[in-house]
């Protein structure tokens, strides 16, 4: 009796899919569809060779990897909340006070309930400033002019 039949395709292609439900990669996903599809291809041919049957699979996961990389990462979702997993930028064109003045070339604010490093020119604390950038946690910010 050959070891590779329709139901370890199957069992395979369903450990695959469970795999992505715990690390989402997108990876798993096209492996597992690949092993059921292979599954589907063993119940109607049964006697495909296991040589066969790897080549297959291969084929398959290698076919629906650089498909959905080729069309499925470069699409982008639109959104009303671009920057919803980027809250620096958020803050950005916004007005706030200096908590702690930019001495060598940082320095605080409070914006809501947090405070928030920031760099730029040397300013006394209490002088309003304008977020102009974010990099990661840090704020580049300028002087209000007027």
């Amino acid at each position: 009796m050959d070891l590779m039949t329709f139901w370890v395709w199957l069992i395979v292609g369903l450990v695959l899919l469970g795999l992505e439900l715990l690390a989402p990669l997108t990876y798993f996903l096209w492996l597992g569809v690949s092993a059921l599809v292979t599954a589907l291809i063993i119940y109607l041919m049964p006697e495909t060779t296991w040589e066969m049957q790897f080549l297959i699979f291969s084929g398959l996961s290698i076919i629906s990897i650089v498909i959905s990389r080729k069309y499925l990462v470069n699409k982008q979702i639109e959104t009303d909340v671009p920057n919803l997993n980027r809250r620096g930028q958020q803050y950005i064109g916004r007005v706030f006070t200096l908590s702690e003045g930019i001495e060598q070339g940082t320095g605080k604010i409070r914006v809501d309930d947090t405070y928030w490093s920031v760099t730029g020119p040397p300013l006394a604390k209490g002088t309003e400033v304008k977020v102009t950038g974010a990099n990661g946690a840090v704020f580049t910010v300028e002087p209000i002019s007027g």
